[in-house]
């Protein structure tokens, strides 16, 4: 009889979406209330598809208080003080056994995307097209393989993959964020049923 892989602690880090602290980049093209309320929805897709993929923790790792988007099933950690290379090292400090991060700027993951296997891989990496990264795994979460990596730069998701080095990488899909509005749209075009494609086809709606 086959063993099923142990489940992975699942972690999202994210900020309270609140106006003036989230989305910034899609002003003025939105309001800094839209562009809230989009992050909001990016949030509130993230954490569904989450609380629907195999995992024995979930935990949200927040800048900020959890408001009526945070679904049931979930620990709720602050965020430490620092640059993002240090929250992100913190959020894998505080996990034992296989873990996978991800953050709220994707909506469009789905729960296969979130549904790796450790069994033959020490480590899965996620790029992302702005040329970060969606989601990194770790099968033994060690916080050295993250300090010091560059973040938010064009070649931050390059950097961080090179921090696997010796590690059994398995590469999950190119995906990209939602940092503009092009990116908004393409990435509502790709996830047409989720909340944030709803969201955005409201505020769409009102200014015309």
């Amino acid at each position: 009889m086959s063993v099923s892989p142990a489940e992975p602690t699942l972690l999202v880090i994210a900020k309270e979406p609140r106006p003036g602290r989230v989305k910034t980049r899609l002003t003025p093209t939105f309001t800094p209330r839209e562009a809230a309320a989009l992050a909001e929805a990016a949030l509130a897709d993230t954490l569904d598809v989450v609380a629907r993929s195999p995992a024995r923790r979930r935990v949200l790792v927040l800048d900020g208080s959890p408001g009526p988007w945070l679904p049931p099933g979930f620990e709720v950690v602050p965020q430490c003080a620092g640059g993002l290379d240090r929250r992100l090292a913190a959020a894998f400090a505080g996990c034992e056994g296989p873990s996978l991060l991800v953050g709220m700027d994707t909506p469009q993951v789905t729960p296969a995307l979130l549904t790796v296997d450790f069994t033959e891989h020490d480590a899965w990496f996620g790029a992302a097209r702005d040329g970060g990264f969606w989601a990194l795994g770790l099968a033994r979460p060690d916080p050295s393989r993250l300090l010091g990596v560059p973040m938010s730069t064009p070649t931050t998701g390059a950097a961080q993959r090179s921090r696997l080095a010796g590690l059994r990488i398995g590469d999950l899909p190119v995906l990209r964020d939602v940092d503009t509005p092009a990116d908004a749209r393409s990435v509502a075009a790709e996830a047409p049923g989720g909340r944030f494609a709803a969201r955005l086809a409201d505020i769409t709606a009102v200014r015309r």
